[in-house]
């Protein structure tokens, strides 16, 4: 089976179609999807989905939010993880994280303001004793410093594209690095080869649906531009983006399924649990 650890399922994109797109992934065998929140107004729609699709969900403020988000939304997050403490649908903390791409958050009172959401979240996790999902853009360095003064229990580094060096320290910290539809593109040399170099104990896999189209879903600006729209990336990708990863890494794709959902079940223990509370047999 494989597991999608990233998933926004919750998104207006699937609005008309939710249900049929996560059966299309199912019959294609991906078991279990994990829904990260991104502010409080969505928690209740990510714990919905999760709970009627028979998924995971995690719980927290992504620092594309932050700049609308109030410090008392820190309190609505440490509540809900209370409320939810006994949902085995919850398995973590997420997405939380940094991001120094967009400009508008790279200014230096939205970065201070970024890592003190990032910090005050992961000090939730710790006190909820839950793993985190970590949103890393350009930010890789000031995520690990954050970790290394607050340690919680692991998770994942969401979409990494970091260096060996940052891909190694969270490794050591207990983290697994997803890689989804950007390993498709022949052009990202970097991320293929730490696709391919890393071990497979610190791979899972995901397709951040319905963003970071595959290649085959891509569409250039300028076909867009032509009136030919984008393809909505959806967990049914999943098996073929793998394909891909089991390509370059020279294994089946079986051999890749049983390894990625071990590792997703290791770092995210609570993933395994079904709707009844037992759960799943790891592979």
């Amino acid at each position: 089976m494989w597991i999608d650890t990233h998933c926004h399922l919750d998104a207006a994109e699937f609005a008309a179609d939710r249900l049929a797109v996560r059966e299309a992934a199912r019959a294609l065998g991906v078991s279990r999807c994990l829904i990260p929140a991104v502010e409080v107004a969505n928690f209740a729609a990510v714990r919905a989905c999760a709970q009627t699709m028979g998924d995971s969900y995690a719980l927290g403020i992504h620092p594309l939010y932050v700049p609308a988000a109030q410090d008392n939304d820190l309190g609505f997050l440490d509540e809900a993880l209370t409320l939810s403490k006994d949902d085995p649908h919850l398995v973590a903390v997420g997405e939380i994280g940094l991001d120094f791409f967009v400009p508008a958050l790279n200014e230096p009172l939205m970065r201070e303001r970024q890592e003190f959401f990032y910090v005050e979240q992961l000090k939730l996790a710790r006190k909820h004793g839950l793993p985190v999902v970590l949103h890393v853009r350009r930010s890789a360095d000031r995520l690990l410093k954050g970790l290394r003064q607050v340690a919680v229990k692991g998770g994942i580094a969401h979409a990494f594209n970091g260096s060996d060096v940052q891909a190694q320290a969270f490794i050591g910290l207990g983290f697994a690095l997803g890689f989804g539809g950007a390993l498709t593109f022949e052009r990202a040399h970097q991320l293929r080869r730490l696709a391919m170099q890393l071990p497979l104990e610190a791979l899972v896999l995901e397709t951040d649906a319905p963003d970071i189209p595959p290649q085959w879903l891509y569409r250039t600006a300028q076909a867009r531009a032509d009136g030919m729209p984008q393809g909505r990336n959806a967990p049914d990708q999943l098996p073929r983006i793998a394909a891909v990863l089991a390509q370059l890494r020279g294994i089946s794709a079986a051999d890749l399924a049983v390894a990625t959902t071990r590792n997703a079940f290791r770092v995210m223990p609570r993933l395994g649990l079904s709707g009844s509370g037992r759960r799943q047999s790891s592979p």
